[in-house]
């Protein structure tokens, strides 16, 4: 069963967003709202750099 990709891409941004303002106002109290957009955009970034790792594996 495959999720529509602009699906996963919602649930990421969702996530991405919940886990940016957690970790940095755990880590950097007085961040902006521009540090927390950036930490969101680098783990979206990130959750797809791992999709592509983890299907490169599987071959053809």
């Amino acid at each position: 069963m495959s999720v529509n990709a602009f699906i996963k891409f919602v649930i990421r941004i969702i996530l991405a967003t919940f886990g940016a303002v957690f970790v940095t106002r755990f880590f950097y109290p007085k961040a902006t709202i521009a540090g927390i957009v950036a930490v969101a955009i680098l783990l979206v970034g990130m959750a797809y750099v791992m999709e592509y790792f983890h299907n490169r594996k599987k071959g053809p």
